[in-house]
């Protein structure tokens, strides 16, 4: 007997009207668009009278989420960067070097003096005072090489140690060298991905392509080179000691050291310590402020670590200058008044308000490890993207009133269920495309123009096969029984090998290929839904109130 149970019916109009609200937001954009910021900008504890008129654009009790213009839909920036992974070398070795140092100076009677020599970036040079104690040494050094922690490195150390006549030199080993630049590349990804997040960017895309390239692409970007100041610079924050002050650019600043430049006095340099007392990445906090002054400044706390090391430096070097460095140019050179045990400090400069509230930003994400070159930008206008809408648009309707108008022709009022499903159908992709948060891409809407045509397939198989029921004169009421449940396996079976593909196409693809494999995947549960149960159900519907002797279909 052609019947639903009660339950199952609600349950089908449940899923239905939940598609159509969650679809509902996408239908007044801008206002819940707007609505969404101003609730941000509150919890975030500001207030003002604009705001609350924003969030007062849409009603609370209803869904807001929203389905993610791409870059192709919003317009934007796309950068493509490629990161030095090599610098990252020298940064290691010289974080060695005090190690190495302290180590052959425990052993002072045996290596003699100890000094570091001037090398290249990916080597540290060590030279000894007595030759005879070369085999000494090179034990002391080797031993502080540690394990790879990679699986393909596993074993192997991480550094290589090797020596010529007095000298000792010391560089990474291949397999310390692809773990550096894995560790550096995904620090790199995470950070940039903090930095745009704290830009209040919608949606950013931030993928990893290659062995050290990454993919940035910001829908409402206003352009390429406003996304390169958000993640161009690379924030590296030191504090050094500082050893002299010159007016040369070109003087030698000694073994050791090195020459920065001041950001605030054009044609003034300091001579720095290389190995900085603490660093950046000590930090927890960072907010833009004022200084005693009333000026722009950024304030700053370390962590713990931070805070213990910068005490005792400060301790024992009171009334000796010491450096403020962003990115190898110093910010200002103040002079240690007293001892600062507090963890906590204020960085001023010839900032503008936008600068130190900029500048807080990048520290507080964390600096790059190492800097990034851009192979690739482009900018998409908001009127390229609004072309890009309007053509899918056309495509979407186009393809939607073909379909009605077949399906109408070839079935009748069995093809109008259809049509009246299928923009049930088209609803809960769209609602479903909201509660996940998922950005449309223009092969995004192509998916969904191919789901609608998959979606009255599966009907077209449900309708001929009630059609060759008919012809059996079992009724019409078992003909349309039979043909649901015996369409019902060819209908699964077609879609599996369809989600399959839309599986692989989202774990292997990236970008508009996973936009794509999106709206295809969502579509094709939707459609098996809508095929399989909405129509069903609003044939039941239509039957037992007519209950036909023939039906046509």
């Amino acid at each position: 007997m052609l019947h639903i149970s009660r339950f199952r019916q609600l349950m089908i109009l449940l899923a239905c009207l939940a598609g159509v609200v969650f679809t509902l937001p996408n239908f007044f954009y801008g206002r819940v668009e707007s609505h969404n910021d101003a609730v941000k900008l509150v919890d975030a504890g500001m207030s003002s009278d604009q705001i609350a008129a924003d969030v007062a654009l849409w009603p609370s009790f209803l869904p807001s989420n929203l389905v993610n213009l791409g870059l192709d839909l919003r317009g934007g920036a796309h950068l493509l960067a490629e990161v030095q992974v090599q610098e990252a070398y020298g940064a290691t070795l010289d974080a060695m070097w005090p190690e190495v140092r302290d180590v052959l100076a425990a052993e002072r009677d045996t290596v003699g003096f100890v000094t570091r020599e001037e090398s290249t970036a990916d080597a540290l040079r060590v030279r000894i005072s007595e030759a005879a104690g070369m085999e000494r040494a090179l034990e002391l050094v080797r031993g502080l090489g540690q394990p790879v922690a990679t699986l393909t490195g596993a074993g192997a150390s991480n550094i290589v140690v090797s020596a010529e006549g007095q000298v000792i030199s010391i560089g990474l080993s291949e397999a310390e060298k692809l773990a550096s630049d894995d560790r550096v590349v995904k620090q790199a990804l995470e950070i940039i991905r903090r930095r745009i997040d704290a830009a209040g960017t919608r949606e950013p895309a931030i993928q990893r392509q290659g062995d050290n390239r990454i993919l940035i692409q910001v829908p409402g970007a206003k352009s390429a080179q406003e996304l390169k100041d958000w993640i161009g610079t690379t924030a590296q924050l030191t504090f050094n000691s500082v050893v002299g002050r010159t007016t040369d650019a070109n003087a030698n600043p000694g073994v050791g050291n090195i020459l920065a430049p001041s950001l605030n006095e054009e044609g003034s340099y300091y001579i720095l310590e290389r190995t900085p007392v603490v660093t950046g990445e000590e930090l927890v906090d960072a907010q833009p402020s004022f200084d005693q002054n009333g000026l722009p400044a950024v304030s700053f706390r370390f962590n713990p670590t931070g805070a213990r090391a910068f005490g005792q430096y400060t301790s024992e070097n009171v009334g000796a200058p010491f450096a403020i460095v962003l990115d190898n140019e110093v910010i200002s050179a103040p002079t240690i008044r007293q001892a600062i045990t507090g963890g906590s400090g204020i960085i001023s400069g010839s900032f503008s308000i936008e600068e130190s509230t900029n500048l807080a930003v990048l520290l507080r994400a964390g600096a790059l490890p190492v800097g990034l070159s851009f192979l690739e930008e482009r900018t998409i206008g908001p009127e390229l993207g609004a072309d890009s809408v309007k053509a899918g648009q056309i495509a979407a309707l186009v393809g939607f009133a073909l379909i009605m108008i077949f399906m109408a022709l070839t079935y009748g009022l069995f093809g109008w269920i259809a049509n009246l499903a299928l923009v049930i159908n088209v609803a809960m992709i769209f609602g479903a495309l909201s509660v996940l948060g998922a950005t449309l891409t223009l092969p995004g809407i192509a998916g969904i123009v191919l789901t609608m045509g998959m979606a009255v397939d599966a009907n077209v198989l449900v309708f001929e096969r009630i059609r060759e029921e008919l012809k059996t004169a079992k009724g019409p009421a078992r003909a349309i029984e039979l043909g649901y449940e015996r369409a019902m396996s060819a209908i699964v079976d077609a879609n599996i090998t369809t989600i399959i593909t839309a599986a692989i196409l989202w774990f292997v693809g990236s970008g508009p290929v996973r936009g794509f494999a999106t709206t295809l995947g969502i579509g094709i549960v939707t459609s098996v839904f809508t095929a399989l149960f909405v129509t069903r159900l609003f044939i039941v519907w239509w039957f037992q109130r007519r209950r036909p002797k023939t039906i046509e279909v």
